[in-house]
């Protein structure tokens, strides 16, 4: 495995690798979500790069940005163990030199339910993914339905700019509890997490509802809310159900939507949804 810190040397050793090339991006602090992927990805394609940068444009906080888990060493052995070709690491300095004096700037869908609660996330997500597709020049990506509107802001980006690769999402990677796999939950205590879990037991109630024939999006978005508000330590930043490709509000539920949920837990913001489709794979439907 080849661990690359600079530009000049990740252009170079992707100069080397066999193709078809797939591309996991990370923040490290890897978890079986982030394995999850690299294991698609290995099996998708002939070669496979890593990336690992905490990218400090995303965050809005200052504090979670210092708070996020970091565990180089960890990491590495990770990658490596899952039959990564080539990590790219930078540093910020390396990444970006004189400061960030360009951006990708993302349209509606990036202001909606995250935009909202963070101000100009999706601003930061897109300029470095953009970077770093340009860099490492992958035939394929592959994201986390973890962070659904995320991908969405992504696909928006790669047709726009006509960037020549094909997107893949996966399914959310669950505890055995339910929560979704996330960096950040290693830094919830024991009771946070119990109150964590109401964010999905909510997404589920929602779904069985739907299932059964309630499909006002109000009715479901105030069946997750109603499951959270059971939990003292939970507040809910936003519920919200949503058409699954454009994100646009809906009158009546048809798929593909999702049901999507932010909670904050302990000053820890914690998102998750549920995909309805229409009988498309998820990869399918993030490129459609």
């Amino acid at each position: 495995m080849i661990v690359a810190r600079t530009i000049d040397q990740v252009r170079d050793a992707r100069l080397n690798l066999k193709e078809p090339v797939g591309l996991v991006p990370t923040m490290g602090a890897l978890h079986r979500g982030h394995l999850a992927l690299l294991k698609t990805a290995r099996r998708s394609d002939q070669s496979v790069i890593a990336t690992l940068f905490v990218n400090r444009s995303q965050f809005g906080n200052p504090e979670d940005f210092s708070a996020y888990p970091r565990d180089e060493e960890a990491d590495l052995a990770a990658f490596e163990a899952a039959g990564v070709d080539l990590v790219f690491m930078p540093t910020e300095a390396e990444l970006y030199p004189k400061g960030i004096t360009a951006t990708v700037h993302p349209g509606r869908i990036a202001h909606e339910l995250e935009g909202t609660r963070r101000p100009g996330h999706f601003a930061g997500v897109a300029t470095v993914v953009a970077k770093i597709f340009g860099l490492t020049q992958p035939h394929r990506a592959y994201f986390g339905q973890k962070d659904w509107q995320q991908t969405r802001v992504i696909a928006e980006m790669v047709a726009n700019l006509n960037i020549p690769l094909t997107l893949t999402v996966i399914g959310t990677v669950r505890d055995s509890d339910g929560i979704a796999l996330s960096s950040r939950n290693v830094r919830l205590t024991s009771r946070e997490r119990g109150a964590a879990t109401s964010l999905y037991r909510g997404l589920t109630s929602a779904r069985e509802a739907w299932d059964a024939g309630t499909h006002a999006p109000t009715s479901l978005a105030e069946i997750v809310s109603n499951v959270i508000s059971q939990e003292p330590l939970a507040t809910t930043a936003y519920v919200e159900v949503r058409h699954a490709l454009t994100l646009t509000p809906l009158s009546k539920t048809i798929p593909p939507f999702v049901i999507a949920g932010a909670i904050e837990i302990g000053g820890i913001g914690l998102i998750d949804n549920i995909v309805v489709g229409n009988g498309l794979t998820l990869a399918e439907e993030l490129n459609g």
